[in-house]
């Protein structure tokens, strides 16, 4: 196997989270505390912790991973990102855990996606066109420029604050009510005229984005139908409470005026009849029923997905709602079920995923291996199973699992670097009797989840027992001699 490229300092530094969490996010924090309107407008309001580098349960939206459903939005995404000229592998797509639809981004470096868009949206063509429109933010620089004036804007609201405070704070002195109410004007009307500017140019910065997306879709002959959608749906939403409305809508004002236009847009394109093909449905309807399976209750999934229905997508999500109800004999159904899908598509590799998935959440480890190691046959790039497969096999104990572990762990850090990787090659090193190693991989997971106290701390323990100079060495020195941002 391939050992892992060592890291240097600017890798690190580029490639960490606590600057996301000392840098971007206390600026966004302020924007949520202080300008709650500006917030709600700009999608702040639900995003702003969805990048802090802590655990799934501390985070108020957390991130969750799925190779099958990151492969599919990566395929929806990179033809756009090409025709953007954003490269490849620059921009990543994160899946948020949250049933609103919404889609955001936060810098020019992941596009965030609710779940609750992936099951909402019917045909590929709606999230696509949803990923070209915020791909128009990030070729736009539309959040490096709302940073830049939220930043701005407060100056000016604390200099309104202090002028306002001092008229009134003189009229009370002098006994001047005038005085006193003009200090008033000035504190409610500064922030009202920031406040119309900022929305007046978020206005602008939402239909430049269509323009852009649209121009991205055209260049990869893809049809706009999916965006324009996506907004006539929530078109009817403008004229309801903020409490009221979907995020998606509250995040994206859209006017009368730009919505005409990005129909005449839409409906002129030489590509507006074209369709997504057959397959790539069939894949987005499976990821569809694959989040209901995991996500919603099975009473739920079996009403979406009634037993009349013997489509492949609802078979999938009627197998795991089967295992999630629980009960005597839930495994041994839900196991029938995914072998019927593998009876139908032997050679994807996400049915024998999902059935190794069951089989360790059962318990059954030892008999996941197997289903696990066909799946990675089948997609050899996928880290996630990888991992998935490491974990299994630390726990089956068979002669040279935790070799083999360490090495599948090893592999999968080298282009996807995750918290739980990092846990389980710790624990395969302590087995094999590495205690500085596993010490230094335990470092490097409380680094990415962003407790950086903890990661010093393992990280100290491990260095004064491993050679100098060598990978684990300086990725260890980084974390040690690592100062956050102020």
């Amino acid at each position: 196997m391939t050992p892992p490229r060592p890291l240097t300092r600017v890798q690190i530094e580029r490639r960490n989270p606590l600057l996301e969490r000392k840098v971007l996010l206390p600026m966004l924090s302020n924007a949520v505390t202080k300008w709650p309107k500006v917030a709600a407008l700009c999608g702040l309001v639900a995003t702003a912790t969805a990048l802090l580098p802590q655990p799934a349960s501390a985070q108020n939206v957390p991130l969750i991973r799925d190779t099958e459903i990151e492969n599919i939005l990566n395929d929806y995404a990179s033809p756009l990102f090409k025709a953007a000229g954003l490269g490849s592998g620059r921009i990543r797509m994160r899946i948020v855990q949250n049933d609103a639809f919404n889609a955001f981004v936060l810098d020019g470096k992941n596009v965030f996606v609710h779940t609750g868009t992936l099951m909402q949206a019917n045909t590929p063509n709606e999230v696509i066109g949803v990923i070209a429109h915020e791909t128009g933010h990030i070729t736009g620089g539309h959040m490096a420029a709302l940073r830049a004036r939220i930043a701005k804007d407060q100056t000016r609201a604390l200099l309104a604050q202090i002028l306002g405070i001092g008229l009134m704070v003189a009229g009370g002195v002098s006994g001047a009510e005038g005085l006193g109410g003009a200090g008033q004007g000035v504190l409610f009307g500064g922030n009202e005229v920031i406040m119309r500017s900022l929305l007046a140019e978020r206005r602008q910065q939402e239909s430049a984005a269509d323009q852009a997306g649209l121009t991205f879709l055209n260049a990869t002959k893809q049809s706009g139908r999916g965006m324009l959608t996506t907004f006539e749906r929530f078109a009817a939403q403008e004229y309801i409470s903020d409490a009221q409305k979907d995020a998606f809508a509250r995040s994206h004002p859209l006017s009368t005026d730009r919505l005409a236009r990005l129909r005449k847009l839409v409906e002129t394109s030489p590509y507006y009849g074209n369709k997504d093909s057959a397959e790539l449905q069939l894949r987005h309807d499976l990821m569809r029923a694959k989040l209901s399976g995991y996500l919603e209750k099975p009473q739920t999934v079996f009403n979406r997905y009634p037993a009349s229905d013997q489509s492949l997508p609802a078979r999938y999500a009627r197998a795991l709602a089967r295992f999630f109800q629980g009960g005597p004999g839930a495994l041994e159904a839900a196991l029938a079920d995914v072998d019927g899908l593998l009876a139908t598509r032997p050679n994807y590799p996400y049915f024998w995923e999902v059935k190794g998935d069951l089989l360790m959440r059962a318990g059954r480890t030892r008999d996941a291996v197997a289903p696990l190691r066909q799946a990675l046959k089948l997609d050899p790039n996928a880290s996630l199973i990888r991992v998935q497969l490491a974990g299994a096999l630390q726990e089956s104990q068979g002669d040279g699992a935790i070799a083999e572990s360490v090495a599948l762990l090893r592999k999968s850090l080298i282009d996807d670097e995750n918290s739980r990787a990092y846990r389980l090659l710790a624990n395969s090193y302590y087995k094999q009797g590495k205690r500085p190693e596993a010490d230094a991989m335990i470092a490097q997971a409380y680094f990415l989840d962003g407790n950086l106290k903890q990661a010093q701390l393992f990280a100290k323990r491990a260095q004064s027992k491993l050679r100098q100079g060598t990978p684990e060495w300086l990725k260890n020195d980084d974390i040690i001699n690592y100062k956050p941002q102020s």
